[in-house]
């Protein structure tokens, strides 16, 4: 995957992150919502923040020391 690639899906999934993280924190303003759904999106919310960490990963260059 070249380093525009990865740069682009980090630019997708940042978005995605944030979306989730507005309707978690809509869901909660509401005062009535669902536990589970806020639970659900928050494990994608996590999910997505462990994509994020290995493409930022994969644009770091190993350093042999």
């Amino acid at each position: 995957m070249s380093n525009e690639a990865i740069r682009g899906k980090l630019t997708e999934i940042v978005q995605q992150h944030r979306d989730l993280d507005d309707s978690i924190t809509a869901l909660e303003r509401a005062g009535t919502f669902d536990q589970l759904q806020v639970r659900r999106l928050k494990r994608q919310k996590l999910m997505l923040k462990d994509q994020l960490e290995k493409l930022q990963n994969m644009l770091v260059p190993d350093i042999i020391a």
